[in-house]
């Protein structure tokens, strides 16, 4: 039988499951990557992981997201995360723009969709209970980034992304990172984040749709979201520039850090997609349980891909409705196997020790 799902995990991750399997109880936190559409091959996952596998949960577990892992995680802390996760699956595969969107129309349905998705009594339940721990990052911007208008984000851009060919670090001179935690959370993960400036500010009722709009506020697609309640004045972006993938410094946290994930690398940050010596490898994070799609599941696909944004300007509308839903229903048999290698014990001999 094809395996759909390849199960990596750092040194530490690997012997616990070698000895203990893999259960809910193990994992202190969950991570999702931005990544636009690319996550309609983990909707699967996230039907079994919000539902039946963390259907017992009581102990706290973080969730760490940013642009479209950050959206994901919104279900988490309702009352009925499968059905608030299946919503936004269908309104994001609903989403149709004009043959030429602009920054405002797009800018305009992710709000419309945003309000449908997280209504206001949706962020009350999330804020009052504690066992679901939102983390959500985004930027804010410095100087001519912050800038609206095309030339000056783009210049703005252009220097970032030479700087950060240089160094990661640069970034803190056009991006402050900023974390969006729940109230219940105390910030930071793990030990201090010191790789660029980071502000922590707590979730409020009043900020965040705000925050969550923001986290996948992609450059020069949407437009920035200004003046945050409860944050520093400024523009905020996208916390996939910073934080596309992570390159955090987690490993030294207690528990196992659940990370499905769409792609078969870990890119830290935006500006990093090009640098192929530039990824997250097994050093930074030996607790961690990666689950990832194989390239033999990526190859049944249609178009021998996983969906991304550009499927919007490349594909007429039935035909990219119809591809991303056939993308979804292959991560429900991708997820169906995973779960039963948990539940049988099998994660044993399927997952890898994770090599740099």
């Amino acid at each position: 039988m094809t395996d759909w799902a390849e199960i990596k995990a750092g040194a530490r991750a690997y012997a616990h499951i070698q000895e203990h399997g893999l259960q809910q109880q193990d994992i202190s936190l969950m991570l999702g990557a931005s990544g636009g559409p690319k996550w309609f091959v983990l909707q699967g996952l996230d039907h079994y992981f919000f539902g039946e596998f963390f259907a017992q949960r009581e102990q706290p577990l973080e969730l760490l997201g940013t642009s479209a892992g950050a959206w994901r995680f919104a279900s988490l802390g309702r009352s009925d995360a499968t059905a608030a996760s299946a919503l936004f699956s269908k309104l994001y595969r609903a989403t149709v723009y004009s043959e030429k969107p602009d920054v405002k129309e797009i800018t305009d349905k992710a709000i419309e969709l945003l309000h449908e998705y997280v209504p206001d009594e949706a962020i009350a339940e999330i804020l009052q209970q504690d066992t679901f721990r939102h983390h959500m990052i985004v930027v804010r911007s410095k100087g001519i980034v912050a800038s609206e208008s095309r030339l000056g984000q783009s210049l703005g851009l252009i220097k970032a992304a030479a700087l950060n060919a240089i160094s990661r670090k640069t970034l803190a001179s056009s991006f402050e990172r900023v974390v969006f935690h729940h109230p219940a959370a105390a910030p930071p993960l793990g030990r201090e984040w010191s790789d660029l400036p980071t502000r922590h500010v707590q979730l409020t009722q009043d900020n965040f749709r705000h925050a969550l709009l923001a986290s996948g506020s992609i450059p020069m697609v949407l437009a920035g979201v200004r003046d945050i309640p409860g944050a520093p004045a400024g523009v905020y972006r996208d916390g996939g520039v910073t934080d596309y993938h992570f390159d955090l410094p987690l490993g030294e946290r207690e528990g196992l850090i659940l990370y499905p994930h769409f792609q078969r690398d870990i890119i830290p940050g935006w500006f990093d997609k090009g640098l192929k010596k530039r990824r997250t490898g097994p050093d930074r994070w030996p607790n961690a349980v990666i689950i990832m799609p194989t390239q033999e599941f990526i190859d049944q696909l249609p178009y021998q891909k996983i969906p991304d944004r550009h499927d919007f300007a490349q594909l007429d509308v039935a035909a990219r409705q119809k591809f991303w839903q056939q993308a979804t229903d292959a991560g429900y048999r991708l997820a169906e196997q995973v779960q039963g290698w948990i539940e049988s014990g099998e994660i044993c001999q399927k997952v890898k020790r994770w090599q740099p």
